[in-house]
């Protein structure tokens, strides 16, 4: 029987953990030779990653805390668990709104300042006024990525009585079916800027996301807007933000991400990276990395991996190969033609591809030898192979 050994480089949920056997599997921060890396919040672009590892699993949605591109070029799969906080963001990008829309945190310092006395009651009253909020109904809210998240927050803005536009180029096909039929499509992130009260971001923070809010496009948005960041903090570009607010071009900045440019400037309210801190959250997150990961080791399945394709085979036979590989010609003739000079009969196979990178499962008739594993291992371009014994697989 395969054991494995499983480096958690963060407090991971037990509600997770506990779905590893442990007959097979050893669990814990001191691990070594680990056979995957559970992690939540650590930078591990420093660390020195074994070569004994297999697959990494991000207990949340962002991967920027892990060198993905290192791990692609290892043939290690990064795993995460996208939408497993969704519902923990939404319900704090809705707190962030209507501390917003009604003004509660300069309404709550202005108490904090009054001094208890015979005059109290008549401040109260005399500076409520200046603290007078709107409603939602039939305000507008863009959003900006309608992923999990997206997609969510914009049903419950409609269910408040909101208008909603969204933009997203990349919106899944399964995204585009959950999203409410009410809401409307915009053809670029511009649009929704200028028709908008309230602006949120939900997008993953990549290249070509950094700074998506600059200068230019705060420029464009209606004067005394707000604008919602509970994705990633590069996504806008604080300089800009702080010159917005103190021109009162935009209204509130609320994020996620306190830094030593926002703190003190006026009309941004940060909060400590709440978005995902929900115990319901981290269950959630835990559970679906760990379920992957697993899944991964046992049977060579992928799912949810940002860097690799998904792919799902049933099994068919107790003698299993996975091999990930780079995305060339001729990669499946050799792996096959080394497999049938083994003496090896094929079974069932499926190959599937991203971008640079693709994966295969094999499953075979007989008993794969080391050699054999060794043979595919020296074909230019296979970045990973391992066998999976007959027993991984409850065969």
């Amino acid at each position: 029987m395969t054991k494995y050994n499983i480096l958690t480089l963060n407090q991971i949920s037990s509600h997770g953990l506990h779905r590893f056997p442990a007959a097979r599997y050893t669990v814990g921060k001191g691990v070594e030779h680990p056979d995957a890396i559970l992690v939540r919040s650590h930078d591990m672009h420093a660390l020195r990653i074994p070569e004994s590892v297999k697959a990494i699993g991000r207990a949340g949605a962002g991967t920027n805390n892990i060198p993905v591109a290192e791990m692609s070029k290892r043939g290690v799969p990064v795993f995460n668990a996208p939408g497993a906080n969704a519902n923990a963001v939404k319900e704090l990008v809705f707190t962030a709104l209507l501390l917003a829309a009604r003004n509660v945190i300069p309404a709550l310092s202005y108490v904090a300042s009054l001094e208890n006395g015979p005059e109290l009651d008549k401040r109260v009253e005399e500076g409520k006024k200046q603290f007078a909020g709107i409603e939602l109904p039939q305000r507008t809210l863009g959003i900006v990525g309608l992923g999990a998240i997206g997609g969510l927050v914009a049903d419950t803005a409609i269910k408040l009585g909101m208008k909603v536009i969204g933009f997203d180029p990349e919106i899944t096909v399964d995204a585009a079916w959950r999203l409410p039929s009410s809401v409307r499509k915009a053809n670029s992130i511009e649009e929704v800027l200028k028709a908008s009260d309230f602006i949120t971001l939900h997008v993953p923070l990549l290249p070509v996301t950094r700074h998506l809010i600059d200068a230019k496009r705060l420029g464009v948005m209606k004067a005394g807007a707000v604008l919602l960041n509970f994705a990633r903090d590069a996504i806008v570009d604080e300089d800009a933000v702080v010159e917005a607010l103190r021109a009162h071009r935009l209204k509130y900045y609320l994020c996620d991400f306190p830094s030593a440019r926002l703190l003190g400037a006026p009309g941004v309210i940060a909060l400590p990276h709440l978005g995902a801190s929900t115990e319901e959250a981290e269950e959630n997150c835990a559970i679906m990395v760990v379920d992957q990961v697993r899944e991964y080791l046992d049977h060579g399945t992928i799912a949810n991996a940002v860097n690799f394709p998904a792919v799902e085979m049933a099994r068919e036979s107790p003698f299993r190969v996975a091999i990930a590989n780079a995305n060339v010609p001729n990669m499946l003739g050799q792996i096959s033609t080394t497999m049938a000079n083994a003496g090896l009969n094929i079974h069932t196979m499926v190959n599937k591809s991203r971008g640079e990178t693709a994966f295969t499962l094999v499953d075979v008739d007989s008993p794969i030898k080391p050699a054999v594993i060794k043979a595919i291992a020296a074909i230019e371009g296979v970045l990973s192979v391992r066998s999976i014994p007959a027993e991984d697989a409850g065969m």
